[in-house]
């Protein structure tokens, strides 16, 4: 007898005929349209940009469905009497207009959100300041050998296009930022936090708002579920005693009873005080500690699910991830390493600190008003030559300035306009043996789109050389 997911059948008539507002046209809302148009349900979009700035596509088929649209300023003004919304991540949900209609009954929801509630399987999502994809990634790359696996979230594609075909002995992986957590009231079965540092206060009113959206990853969680955290990091252990599931550490400080650790460049399965190996982290493709932390996060994670044998299979032939200190290529004894997705100075003090050679750092780009006094130590400790650009480059300059002059410490610094004169700088001053790290520890948009064109637009200059 062929599976019926009677959940998602019941959702799908509720839908019929209900207004509902979908906020936001980015990756996520998009694909919602079609699919609500199809369950006959009332849709009316909503968008802060104006027309001319909305994907073509998108328009067309706003314009073919007949659909209610309403975009610029004061585009939520008529946000009035729906049944049910739709935000995107982007979209703070304690706005005014959306508020007034929450307390009038209507369901906030998330694209999502709907797939942990909807999926009729196992759902395993990961949340951190930093190392959520290569986690996600890793823990996707060790299920796919024995189940259906399907990843979504932050990386992937939408998984609410799939929702039909996920059956129950299928496995949900998932990627989520704090954004997507703001609202989020169903955790998955199998929580993942990777660590938590000050990030996106540009959009977190607070530091302790952007901590309690991360935790509704594991808060509405039950007894039979897992929660995995960083036993190294004090937000995160503290995390365990409000959570209602089974806690599993993972540490590369500690030597844990139970858990799995990083020690000695091996990772180990903790039990009753007995460890036993698992891989070195010399025989996998990724660098630094705090990937031996993110492999940690994955066999935590995966446990009980596949046996040790197809963790280490997975782990050991895992290419990493583009952006994540992704080696580009040798010129002249010097490696180069694509590092864009450091947005914060916390991520490029890992990527520096992967490193045993001597550094010509790349750094700088879009303020999102983050303190970059922690990097001005690393800096001096790993670094031969800094590169700035960027908005952040005056407050990367003035913290490394003041620590260089109180340890009387010698840097070369170069201020340049834009990455291809950066570039050019790094390979005037590489030597043999030295690499090149391009680690902006800062956002990417006051040059590029997102991280992932700023990392193309490296590769691609320091591949012509």
């Amino acid at each position: 007898m062929s599976f019926v997911n009677t959940k998602l059948e019941e959702f799908n008539n509720w839908l019929k005929n209900k207004k509902v507002a979908i906020i936001g046209l980015g990756v996520s809302n998009s694909p919602l349209i079609d699919y609500m148009y199809k369950m006959n349900a009332n849709i009316t979009v909503f968008n802060n940009k104006t027309e001319d700035k909305i994907d073509k596509s998108i328009l067309q088929k706003i314009e073919q469905y007949k659909i209610e649209k309403h975009f610029g300023e004061n585009y939520l003004s008529n946000l009035k009497d729906f049944d049910i919304i739709f935000k995107s991540p982007s979209v703070r949900p304690d706005l005014p207009e959306i508020q007034e209609e929450v307390k009038k009954g209507a369901k906030l929801t998330s694209e999502i959100e709907l797939v942990i509630e909807l999926s009729p399987c196992k759902t395993i999502a990961v949340t951190g300041s930093d190392g959520k994809t290569t986690t996600t990634s890793l823990i996707y790359e060790i299920l796919k050998n024995k189940y259906k696996c399907f990843l979504g979230g932050n990386i992937g594609i939408p998984l609410f296009t799939k929702i039909q075909e996920i059956k129950p002995e299928d496995i949900v992986v998932l990627e989520l930022s704090s954004f997507q957590l703001m609202t989020m009231k169903k955790s998955p079965d199998i929580a993942v936090v990777t660590n938590i540092t000050p990030n996106h206060l540009d959009i977190h009113k607070s530091y302790q708002e952007y901590i309690e959206a991360k935790t509704n990853i594991f808060k509405n969680q039950n007894e039979d579920n897992k929660l995995v955290l960083n036993y190294d990091n004090e937000i995160t252990r503290e995390f365990s005693k409000q959570a209602p599931g089974k806690v599993v550490f993972f540490s590369s400080k500690e030597k844990l009873e139970n858990g799995v650790i990083y020690d000695d460049g091996t990772v180990k399965i903790a039990e009753d005080g007995l460890r036993r190996h698992v891989l070195k982290l010399k025989d996998t493709k990724l660098r630094g500690k705090h990937n031996a932390e993110n492999i940690c996060a994955a066999i935590a994670a995966t446990n009980g699910l596949v046996d040790i044998e197809t963790q280490i299979k997975a782990i050991t032939n895992f290419e990493g991830v583009a952006h994540r200190i992704e080696f580009v290529r040798e010129i002249n004894g010097s490696k180069w390493y694509n590092d864009s997705i450091a947005s914060s100075p916390t991520r490029t003090i890992a990527g520096l600190n992967s490193f045993e050679e001597e550094i010509i750092l790349i750094a700088g780009g879009y303020d999102k008003h983050l303190d970059y006094e922690p990097i001005a130590e690393p800096i001096l400790n790993k670094v031969k030559t800094l590169i700035l650009m960027g908005q952040t480059a005056e407050k990367i300059f003035g913290v490394v300035k003041q620590k260089k002059e109180e340890q009387n410490k010698q840097i070369n610094i170069y201020k340049v306009k834009t990455l291809e004169e950066a570039i050019e700088k790094a390979k005037e001053n590489a030597k043999p043996n030295q690499v090149v790290l391009f680690s902006p520890a800062s956002a990417s948009f006051d040059m590029f789109k997102n991280f992932e064109e700023r990392g193309n637009k490296f590769k691609e200059l320091v591949k012509k050389l």
